[in-house]
């Protein structure tokens, strides 16, 4: 029969028991990865990534970000509020690649290895950066367009940042490859829409109508390259929209001919690249400084193909 000592026994080694777990729990490797946003689809993949590299590898990680990819500030507070736990290295896909700088400086004082994924941060405090080679990834949607269009025509980008790495080497990797290799290409037009569908929907319905003879857009990420659909949808326009990442809706288009085609990255090798690279900086092991993710263009002929559905996602 069990007494009172005993049940007070019971519940003493319980409890020492608990307060063991945590102790544990808190010499455990921590790693706080912090993106750009959770409202794009391509965010939830990346998430999936470093859950299962956390799994893989016995570490626990967190993942936050901030609601839209326009609020810098909030990112500021989420990098600090992780810097305040103390992990042991830090993901970070930066949405100024200035602006986080001075707490970067922070991280890198007290010794936390900083990994950049996703988008670059200037200087050499990221260890290491495991992103798409986007320049590159750009280029091959710059040649595609020329393609679609016979080499020639009127066409423009609706771009989702001009101050994240991500944003400008996507346009410039566009944009430099249309000036080099295809002369009777006109860029007409070079707008923003913070990545946001809705704002992207409005300022290419206004480049529609300031541009009828226009034969084609190209947004630069999921957020982008929707909005571009919408406004092209709503403007009853037959021209050729390319994008950039995949998710639900792209997917759906590039099926029914809607998007012509899109660049894919691979979101759940950055996720799970990212903490690979962080678990290994902690422990003070030789990382390299570019982490190459890859990149596919995907269209209605290839979407189905084995190796290119690994990297979609919706």
């Amino acid at each position: 029969m069990f007494t009172r000592r005993a049940l007070m026994g019971a519940v003493a080694a319980l409890s020492l028991l608990g307060g063991g777990h945590a102790a544990m729990a808190q010499d455990k490797m921590y790693v706080a990865l912090i993106s750009k946003g959770f409202q794009h689809q391509f965010w939830q993949a990346v998430k999936q990534g470093a859950d299962k590299a956390g799994a893989d590898l016995g570490v626990d990680v967190s993942f936050d970000g901030p609601d839209n990819e326009t609020q810098v500030d909030k990112q500021m507070d989420m990098l600090a509020a992780a810097l305040a736990k103390k992990p042991s290295a830090i993901g970070l896909a930066a949405l100024d690649s200035q602006a986080l700088i001075p707490q970067l400086k922070q991280a890198q004082a007290a010794k936390i290895p900083v990994i950049a994924f996703d988008s670059g941060v200037e200087g050499d405090i990221p260890v290491a950066t495991a992103s798409t080679d986007n320049l590159a990834a750009s280029a091959l949607a710059a040649d595609k367009m020329a393609e679609f269009l016979g080499g020639e025509g009127k066409i423009a980008v609706v771009g989702h940042s001009q101050t994240s790495t991500t944003g400008i080497d996507r346009r410039d990797g566009f944009l430099n490859e249309i000036k080099e290799k295809y002369p009777k290409i006109e860029v007409i037009a070079t707008e923003y829409g913070d990545g946001d569908q809705l704002k992207s929907t409005e300022i290419t319905k206004a480049i529609l109508a300031a541009n009828p003879d226009i034969k084609g857009i190209f947004g630069t990420n999921e957020g982008s390259a929707i909005g571009v659909l919408n406004g092209v949808r709503e403007m009853g326009a037959k021209i050729v929209v390319i994008g950039f990442d995949s998710g639900r809706a792209q997917k759906d288009a590039i099926r029914d001919g809607s998007m012509a085609g899109a660049i894919t990255q691979n979101p759940v090798g950055i996720g799970y690249e990212t903490v690979k690279a962080a678990v290994a900086a902690a422990k003070g092991e030789a990382v390299p400084k570019q982490i190459d993710t890859g990149f596919y263009w995907y269209d209605k002929s290839n979407i189905d193909d084995p190796k290119i559905a690994a990297v979609l996602y919706d």
